[in-house]
């Protein structure tokens, strides 16, 4: 449930802290007064989108903190542990989004930074919001299906995973035939050039890393004269009478004087057998190197010819060897699968086949699931709105063919009668504003036991009915916050008397001329003078208070019974 929700500096709303408890929540106050910046707020904090627009004016920032106490084995948990959002099940939840002015915003979960995203989806799990508006997602009939598949459960779930793996195989099998056939037609004119393009690779017989190595070996022979003499004249110069033989002799006094001060020395001594044995590895190695030089023309010519062809083949297949080598990888594949393209298509067209009658099967599978589905979800539909004053409405899941999707070979679509008599037709058809409200609270009262989202909030639900209609909503309502945490925007008396909580949100202009908004929880008292100025407007009298207080003391009948 939703344990407190603090809002600072969010469009009229200034500092505001409401603690709020288990049960039916109603939100109450004149128009314009700030009711839906509460329901904006907690959007905020389950991941709804935000812009500076709604920060108060003359503020950099709005901050808006959401206190959960949810159960160990809600889904949450998992959620925010698959994410890699550290959260104790035994504390409780703290979300905080924070709006800044530069259009910028920052979520946090338990002291956590998320992004928009990770907290959308943790907010998925917690909050369900019906706004005034949302009673037209049930016209967008392509949502009536997943509907029907989420209140199947776990029946249909399992199948249709298997089901989507399998349609995923047969998409892939399917696009590979396509463009194999494709390929095919437009490929078999470019075979004779590819088998030529082969040969001339193949007689080439090149090396990955083959050019770089001749390279090398073409600079030393092109330059083996020059390497000669410098390197000769460099082991003379180290070997000669100005080199190792001038570091032996001054070697040699220094080692008939180290005794008379060895502590300067004895160092200078060390250091200077170092670098005689440094210098003699090194000129013996100029020696060995020396002896090691090639001058061989013919050979130079070969790898000039080589390097001719292997740049003559670059030229034509790729900046280097190894794209030379890829290039003839891939058109001698696309040759083998000319060669036997009957074949792979033959293969392919078998795959396809089967996995597209395996697919049938297993959409019939789903259909007759759906069937029974729609049976159940029509009946409990319709019990639900015999209790909101639509008793002889008659509700169908209208179930067709379609082709093969992700989802299976149906399409739902749910479909009313609010007069007996007359069939079945599309919601936007024939629902009116206020039968549309009854028949979405319908759908939310059945889905809040199978989604198990802790906090339901219905943005003025009742629009569009009144006298026992509206006292119908307010019963389910009431019913509804049995099973999880019900919060209500209302101007109607008949929904407002039957909370558990009642909270007034007003407007007042401070001693800065600055407007704010306010929440306050009300007690009985003022919850009588509440829903007489709901039920009496501008001037309350001593028959509005009698009737608030009767109207909140029958209500409390109706909920112990």
């Amino acid at each position: 449930m939703l344990r407190e929700l603090s809002i600072h500096n969010l469009a009229v709303i200034e500092n505001v802290s409401v603690t709020f408890h288990p049960g039916f929540h109603v939100l109450t106050g004149e128009t314009g007064a700030g009711k839906s910046i509460v329901i904006d707020a907690l959007t905020l904090t389950a991941g709804g989108r935000g812009s500076a627009e709604m920060i108060r004016h003359g503020c950099d920032r709005s901050i808006i903190e959401a206190v959960f106490d949810l159960p160990r084995q809600h889904p949450v948990w998992e959620t925010l542990q698959r994410l890699g959002i550290e959260a104790d099940s035994e504390e409780t939840l703290l979300i905080r989004r924070e709006l800044l002015t530069h259009g910028k915003s920052s979520a946090r979960i338990n002291g956590q930074s998320v992004t928009l995203t990770m907290l959308r989806e943790v907010g998925e799990h917690l909050v369900n919001i019906h706004g005034q508006h949302e009673h037209q997602s049930l016209l967008r009939t392509e949502k009536h299906l997943e509907w029907l598949d989420l209140f199947a459960g776990e029946e249909i779930q399992q199948k249709k995973s298997e089901y989507r793996t399998l349609f995923q195989q047969y998409q892939a099998i399917h696009k590979e035939r396509r463009e194999l056939d494709e390929k095919s037609r437009q490929g078999m004119q470019m075979l004779d050039l590819y088998r030529y393009q082969l040969e001339e690779i193949a007689a080439a017989r090149l090396k990955a890393g083959e050019d770089e190595s001749l390279a090398d070996e073409r600079r030393k022979l092109a330059h083996a004269e020059k390497l000669a003499d410098s390197v000769t004249e460099a082991y003379d110069l180290l070997y000669g009478a100005k080199g190792l033989a001038a570091l032996s002799r001054a070697l040699s006094k220094l080692q008939d004087i180290v005794k008379v001060d060895p502590v300067i020395l004895q160092p200078l001594v060390e250091q200077l057998q170092s670098a005689y044995y440094g210098v003699e590895d090194s000129a013996f190695q100029l020696r060995d190197y020396k002896e090691g030089i090639e001058f061989n023309p013919a050979r130079l010519a070969q790898i000039e010819q080589r390097l001719d062809v292997i740049h003559g083949l670059k030229r034509k297949y790729g900046e280097t060897v190894e794209d030379i080598l890829a290039y003839q990888a891939r058109i001698k594949a696309e040759t083998d699968q000319l060669d036997n393209r009957d074949e792979l298509l033959k293969e392919l067209t078998l795959r396809e086949e089967a996995l597209l009658s395996e697919l049938q099967t297993r959409a019939s599978n789903l259909t007759e699931i759906r069937k029974s589905a729609s049976r159940d979800l029509s009946r409990q539909i319709e019990q639900e709105l015999a209790h909101l004053q639509m008793d002889r409405s008659q509700f169908e899941v209208k179930l067709g063919s379609a082709a093969l999707t992700s989802s299976g070979a149906d399409t739902a679509e749910f479909v009313l009668s609010t007069n007996p008599g007359e069939p079945p037709k599309p919601l936007a058809k024939i629902a009116s504003g206020g039968e549309m409200s009854r028949v979405m609270l319908a759908l939310k009262a059945i889905f809040a036991q199978i989604d198990e989202i802790p906090v339901l909030v219905f943005d003025e639900v009742d629009t569009g009915v009144s006298g026992r209609a509206a006292q119908a909503i307010a019963e389910k309502l009431s019913l509804l916050s049995r099973h999880c945490q019900v919060f209500a925007i209302t101007h109607l008396p008949q929904v407002a008397c039957m909370a558990d909580h009642q909270y007034e949100i007003y407007k007042q202009v401070t001693s800065q001329d600055r407007t704010q908004t306010s929440v306050t929880e009300l007690a009985d008292s003022q919850r009588v003078e509440e829903l007489a100025r709901m039920l009496g407007g501008v001037e309350v009298t001593e028959k509005t208070r009698h009737h608030a207080q009767e109207m909140l003391s029958l209500a409390q009948q109706q909920k112990n019974a």
